[in-house]
């Protein structure tokens, strides 16, 4: 049984191209919700990565969520955004397996920031108590401080 892996995409660009990448992204959940099976664009050619449970939040334009088993399948968002002439930003977690971070991709360049397994072991779960700590804080959940590891690591990427 696999681990879900949570993905959601933004992308940005030209309002007609962002309307094309919407309309697929539309066809891909309803034929998802009609077969019940995961699903890929037909301009991709792997037999993975596949997208399950799209969702989109009622009034945005050009962003969704959907899971995929164990991984993020950033090779295919970067073929739908090279397909329409697009940028993206694609963020994922499996805390699981220790994956969280973010991919930006324009015109055929890609950055990607992730955490690694030194990152997780930064913070500690206390059971008794049910909060997280790091760095002398505690947090009801540990979202907050994958959030501020990855700002921290996006940051250090940017610098020259």
């Amino acid at each position: 049984m696999a681990n879900w892996c949570s993905n959601r995409v933004t992308f940005t660009g030209d309002g007609k191209a962002l309307q094309q990448v919407q309309e697929l992204f539309l066809a891909m959940q309803h034929n998802e919700e009609t077969t019940g099976n995961g699903q890929l664009p037909d301009f991709v050619d792997t037999e993975n990565r596949y997208f399950f449970s799209l969702y989109r939040h009622e009034g945005d334009f050009g962003i969704f969520e959907y899971e995929t088993r164990w991984s993020p399948n950033t090779e295919v968002v970067m073929a739908i955004a090279d397909r329409y002439g697009v940028a993206v930003r694609h963020q994922y977690e499996e805390t699981g397996n220790c994956i969280y971070g973010e991919t930006g991709y324009a015109n055929g360049i890609s950055i990607e920031t992730d955490l690694d397994w030194e990152d997780f072991d930064r913070y500690e779960y206390n059971q008794e108590e049910g909060l997280y700590h790091f760095e002398g804080e505690a947090y009801e959940s540990d979202c907050e401080i994958l959030e501020i590891l990855l700002e921290r690591k996006v940051l250090q990427t940017e610098k020259p």
